[in-house]
């Protein structure tokens, strides 16, 4: 834009109408990106990470650097509806952007962990499925490599 600023609508527009260079802005992007996480991974403490990777089935390249893949879920309907919110998008753009990403259907296959969150979820269940994962993944973090569990 004139003020130096990315114009979201006209590379969205461009790398949702158009394959090949949503496939040259991945190759720009992506290894940044990679580069980015990896640094960030190496500088973290705790008993375990979490990435956030909005196309992990898509790229391909993850499921052999992480242990576990969580899906956060939700039916179709529900997802066009919060973008819509979120972004103002019409729903023509939205289901273009989702018709270009995995289906749901890959997604969850690729998923070990699955949280809903659909609307008829409340904040106090999903905050309590996210608990028992942190739980399960600490667990899971917590025993050596021989699997046995360790206490304090």
């Amino acid at each position: 834009g004139p003020d130096g600023a990315l114009d979201r609508a006209w590379m969205r527009a461009r790398a949702f109408g158009d394959p090949a260079a949503r496939r040259q802005l991945e190759s720009v992007l992506h290894p940044l990106i990679d580069r980015a996480v990896r640094d960030q991974a190496a500088q973290a403490r705790g008993d375990y990470q979490v990435f956030v990777v909005p196309l992990l089935v898509e790229s391909g390249r993850w499921r052999e650097r992480v242990d576990r893949i969580c899906v956060v879920d939700c039916d179709p309907e529900t997802q066009v509806r919060r973008v819509q919110a979120r972004s103002g998008l019409t729903r023509e753009t939205i289901e273009r952007i989702m018709s270009a990403q995995a289906s749901r259907a890959d997604r969850l296959a690729a998923a070990d962990d699955i949280i809903v969150n659909d609307d008829s979820t409340d904040l106090d269940t999903l905050h309590r499925r996210v608990l028992q994962l942190h739980q399960a993944w600490y667990d899971r973090a917590s025993r050596p490599a021989d699997g046995r569990t360790t206490h304090g």
